[in-house]
């Protein structure tokens, strides 16, 4: 029994940790994340109780409400640890990438797949709808030369896939990075799994790693967390 104990310990401080790891991440552009999680736990047990003094039994709906009451209070927290995770990176060379880094099965990402001096940068994500080519830079219509030339070689290899372009900004016409991965998920399903796989295979000729790539790294620890790792999420 002591020994299932031992096992379970490192695995429960670990969750712990990354927690603890992620609120204070949240909380240097969040100062609220927390009282907000907080009210959300107190104000769904409060009205469990108030129901269970009304209704009865008392006990049941405390026990019915603790677990909706941990739900709700994680997927707030993971929400908004999200958002302040966007917010950090937002405008830094390769945000677009730490995002991309959260698509959900089915989808293959390639970061910087193309660049230019100006630290522009062009990453590529191939799935369901087909070659996405989504550009990130400061001056839009760099970004869409960048986008255009990488189109042209990638059509190369595959000419008869859909390409899809994106730029990542702020701008009119422009997908805002929090909104990249649903807008991706959102595209229309082009072409079937088995030619997805068709078509990672042949991109794969073209490399992963372009010249000219930009001197400045991606964001250190950029990362966006898929929610967060308290229960319910």
């Amino acid at each position: 029994m002591a020994r299932n104990d031992d096992q379970e310990t490192p695995e429960k401080t670990g969750r712990i940790a990354q927690i603890r790891q992620t609120y204070k991440m949240a909380r240097r552009s969040d100062r609220w994340v927390g009282w907000i999680t907080l009210g959300i736990l107190l104000g769904v047990l409060a009205l469990a109780v108030v129901v269970g003094i009304f209704v009865g039994p008392l006990w049941l709906w405390i026990i019915v409400g603790l677990p909706i009451a941990l739900l709700g209070a994680a997927i707030v927290f993971g929400r908004r640890a999200e958002r302040a995770a966007y917010s950090q990176i937002e405008g830094q060379p390769g945000a677009a990438a730490a995002a991309l880094g959260t698509l959900r099965r089915g989808w293959e990402t390639t970061p910087m797949v193309g660049a230019n001096r100006y630290q522009d940068v062009v990453h590529r994500a191939v799935g369901r709808p087909g070659i996405v080519l989504i550009g990130e830079g400061s001056v839009p219509g760099r970004v869409a030369n960048l986008l255009a030339q990488e189109k042209k070689r990638h059509s190369r290899v595959a000419p008869e896939m859909p390409v899809v372009e994106v730029i990542v900004g702020r701008e009119e016409g422009q997908v805002p990075l929090p909104r990249l991965t649903r807008h991706l998920n959102k595209l229309p399903k082009n072409i079937r799994p088995a030619e997805v796989t068709e078509l990672r295979a042949r991109l794969r000729a073209l490399g992963s790693t372009p010249i000219g790539i930009p001197k400045g790294p991606l964001p250190k620890g950029a990362r966006i967390p898929r929610g967060t790792q308290m229960p319910g999420r």
